[in-house]
């Protein structure tokens, strides 16, 4: 290749990012590259919310890197990015995919969208429903995490791996804690164990959260009552579930 040609290619890119990056006017128009996904728009809808991350990394100094072709380049899945551009430009809202864009709006600080798609039915009834009824359950995430770990422990060499729960639903249920556990058969004395919570939610709501959140992680489990064996003076308890993880 010519000399020539080379030194006008570099200029061309050159010229450029100095358009872009030093002369910032708000009918700028600005090429972008998010994680592979192309985008061609303004300076003026990327700083549509001043308070936002996008607004932060277009300022008049932008604070994001270039790509071979002098694109502006964001190191963040794009997948999702179009429907952020789409409400930057025209307050839009998506109709599908809402919780990835929601966490695409949360990652860039997009207050107004935020706000919004926190009003949709799909997010509502898991922000403000469920959400707020597991933030009263005592240890319920760290609860999560020991079921999953406990599972991964007992696989070995086994289609599936049980564990036991042991869900005390009021203040009262938990006086009978001691005594309930002393009625589990040999091998079977501990058990995870979730509440007491004051909330209006059920025992049967509590564990469909437990099965949802676990098998969010992408795990196959079931749920079932599981009743200690006894004697026949013994007294027998409810309070217990069987989480089923199946492995293959």
């Amino acid at each position: 290749i010519p000399v020539y040609k080379i030194l006008n290619r570099f200029y061309l890119v050159v010229l450029k990012r100095f358009v872009i990056v030093f002369l910032p006017q708000h009918s700028s128009v600005v090429q972008l590259n998010v994680g592979g996904h192309l985008f061609s728009t303004t300076l003026s809808t990327l700083r549509r919310h001043p308070e936002s991350k996008v607004a932060e990394l277009f300022g008049s100094q932008p604070k994001v890197s270039t790509d071979a072709e002098g694109r502006f380049f964001i190191d963040r899945d794009g997948s999702h990015f179009g429907a952020v551009l789409e409400f930057l430009r025209s307050e839009k809202l998506p109709t599908e995919n809402i919780r990835e864009v929601y966490t695409e709006a949360v990652h860039y600080n997009i207050k107004p969208l935020i706000k919004r798609l926190e009003e949709t039915p799909e997010l509502f009834g898991e922000l403000v429903g469920r959400q707020q009824f597991l933030s009263r359950v005592p240890h319920y995430k760290e609860n999560i995490e020991v079921l999953i770990r406990i599972a991964r422990a007992e696989a070995v060499a086994a289609r599936r791996s049980t564990i036991l729960i042991c869900v005390m639903r009021t203040e009262d249920d938990l006086g009978f804690y001691d005594n309930a556990v002393n009625s589990l058969e040999a091998g079977k004395e501990s058990a995870v164990t979730f509440g007491p919570w004051k909330a209006d939610p059920s025992v049967r709501d509590l564990l469909d959260c437990v099965k949802m959140d676990i098998e969010s992680r992408g795990y196959n489990v079931s749920i079932e009552a599981h009743v200690p064996e006894r004697s026949f003076l013994s007294k027998s308890y409810d309070f217990f579930y069987k989480l089923t993880f199946t492995w293959w």
